[in-house]
């Protein structure tokens, strides 16, 4: 089954479907073969590239990334790093003082166009290219390119002899090429995040020395000459080298890492699951409980995870140590794994999401980061709970909080490479965009929201969505306008507070209740009163431009009042009870509101 899904995934991106015309996706095929030398960290490589050109442009020039030249002094990544005021502090000033054989490099000698030579020139990370000829509308090229590179010592993803000892994390390790969309060029240099990149298919070949162990996207095609737990080695390598061959189809990168100590377990989810392979370090006997251990605890949430985020459409995936921290890539993810349970179990779970949310959606995290980060955590905080038990989600809200007022936030448009601090971007992105989504649920109704999740991922799976995008799936499922919500929350560091000021009798023998916003953020109101004799009741307060109101999720019998125009700092309701029948009066008693005062939240 899961082979039909991605033969007609493949078709589909080679020729798009004319009934979307202005969501035409690029497609890559590459084919690439590499020999690295562990003695000097160096690697020469062939590229052999089509590109379909699906857009209805012609095409005069192409760009590709070269990510290895950011780890050289005086680079974008390192002048930036040093003039933050909160540096991440796995770079810091470290790039600066690296020499000529610790730099990281990628150098292209040759880049054929049909056999034709083309101009080429490098501008920090981008590599400029003048085609021979034009790449005309729904046209294919064939791209065939000589390089070389150097592997980093700076660990910051990619690099050589991370913390833990694991030899090489090859991350954005190739020439790659750069997405071209419905926008134009996307040729962003690299500073020190997000990535964005057309789908396709890759067939690679790595050499090395043989005593190594390699983890990587896609899936072995010589396990029985590799062994190392891939398979039975039934071919006798000659030589000093081994060449490990992966295949990968349908997606928009390629990762591996190597090092000649990796453990290496193979669990195989039931059913129709894939194969999850894991590469590790057992230094210590903690260490290797800890990962065996997580695979148990992953067999249980995978099926989670399909359930409520959408289908895995990959045969195999890999959880492999290296890198510097934790980073996702099709198929595969980097993480650090010397870590206490509880952080090894949240990263690995963090990654995997990922895949839902960046390695199948890909959006352009450039200008959408809070749109994969956001609603990685907050996924990734659901499964966690079924795992674990352990409620997660209302830390976000705290964490939000404190950013909100503490006078570093910024709005979440802001390209990822220009926030202020790295604070604003991180919790901006991780924290303000998981309470998003939570919040969401509050606006439309949890269940809504979550079928609206999975709409989402059926609809824009494998075709870059943007804001706009998930908006309208959510327009469409819940039936309500939320646009204003957007506008606010995603364009704007306005913040949510509102209030009761008062409960007063009324001419009528009842009460009156009066509210007030104080923030500048509008947002839709439940609100619970207490008697005194235990009984309660919700009063439903919808906003005007949200054209219709949410489902009543509770048990409690609801009132709908009149909307709200968000014009009005004031509003008032009366109750058929006297104030001294009432114990208390609460504005979002379920705390999915991201108020960021709860005191004046609650009346007694």
């Amino acid at each position: 089954m899961r082979f039909v899904i991605q033969l007609t995934l493949a078709i589909l991106l080679a020729f798009p479907v004319m009934a979307q015309p202005d969501r035409w996706q690029q497609r890559v095929e590459y084919k690439m073969e590499i020999t690295l030398d562990v003695k000097t960290h160096q690697f020469e490589g062939t590229q052999n590239l089509t590109y379909y050109n699906n857009s209805p442009d012609t095409l005069n020039k192409v760009f590709y990334h070269l990510y290895f030249n950011a780890f050289q002094p005086g680079s974008m990544m390192d002048v930036r790093s040093q003039n933050l005021p909160d540096p991440d502090r796995r770079v810091m000033d470290r790039i600066s003082k690296l020499s000529d054989s610790e730099i990281g490099y990628q150098k292209v000698s040759k880049l054929l166009q049909n056999g034709k030579a083309t101009q080429y020139h490098v501008e920090g990370t981008i590599l400029e290219v003048t085609l021979a000829e034009p790449i005309l509308p729904n046209s294919s090229v064939v791209f065939d390119m000589e390089f070389t590179a150097q592997v980093p010592k700076q660990i910051r993803r990619s690099g050589y002899m991370n913390a833990e000892g694991i030899e090489y994390s090859m991350a954005q390790w190739y020439p790659k090429l750069a997405e071209y969309d419905y926008k134009g060029w996307h040729a962003h240099p690299y500073i020190a995040r997000e990535f964005y990149a057309p789908w396709g298919d890759f067939d690679v070949k790595i050499t090395l020395d043989k005593n190594y162990i390699i983890g990587a996207t896609g899936v072995l095609q010589n396990p029985e000459e590799i062994g190392f737990g891939y398979g039975e080695k039934t071919v006798k390598t000659k030589g000093k080298t081994l060449t490990w061959h992966f295949v990968g189809n349908n997606i928009h990168d390629f990762v591996w890492a190597a090092d000649p100590d990796y453990s290496h377990d193979v669990i195989k989810i039931d059913g129709d699951g894939p194969e999850i392979h894991f590469l590790y370090h057992g230094k210590t006997d903690e260490i290797t409980e800890n990962w065996k251990k997580l695979q148990t605890d992953i067999a249980k949430a995978y099926p989670f995870m399909e359930k409520n985020f959408g289908d895995y459409p990959y045969e195999v995936y890999s959880v492999i140590q290296g890198g510097d921290g934790g980073m996702e890539y099709p198929m595969a993810t980097l993480i650090t794994g010397g870590r206490a349970y509880g952080s090894l179990l949240g990263v690995t779970l963090h990654e995997m999401m990922h895949t839902w949310y960046q390695m199948l959606l890909a959006t352009n995290e450039s200008y959408y980061a809070w749109m994969d980060e956001g609603f990685t955590s907050y996924t990734e905080a659901l499964t966690t709970e079924f795992v674990t038990g352990k409620e997660e989600v209302s830390g976000y809200y705290k964490t939000y909080i404190a950013l909100a007022t503490g006078g570093q936030e910024e709005p979440l448009s802001t390209h990822s490479d220009h926030f202020n601090s790295n604070r604003a971007y991180g919790l901006g992105s991780y924290i303000k965009g998981a309470v998003s989504i939570h919040q969401l649920g509050y606006i439309i109704g949890e269940d809504v929201m979550r079928k609206g999740l999975l709409r989402y991922y059926d609809t824009w799976r494998f075709k870059h969505p943007n804001l706009n995008d998930f908006v309208r799936v959510m327009e469409k499922e819940s039936g309500l306008e939320l646009d204003w919500y957007y506008e606010y929350w995603v364009n704007t560091t306005h913040t949510i507070d509102y209030g009761i000021t008062a409960i007063s009798e009324n001419s009528t023998g009842g009460s009156t209740v009066n509210l007030e916003r104080v923030g500048k953020m509008p947002m839709p109101l439940d609100i619970v009163v207490t008697l005194k004799d235990g009984s309660q009741k919700l009063y439903y307060i919808p906003l005007r431009i949200m054209r219709g109101e949410k489902a009543n999720e509770s048990d409690i019998e609801r009132v709908q009042l009149s909307d709200w125009p968000w014009t009005h700092p004031t509003y008032s309701f009366d109750l058929d009870v006297s104030s001294e029948e009432i114990k208390s009066v609460e504005i979002d008693p379920s705390e999915r509101m991201a108020d960021i005062n709860r005191k004046n939240n609650i009346l007694k």
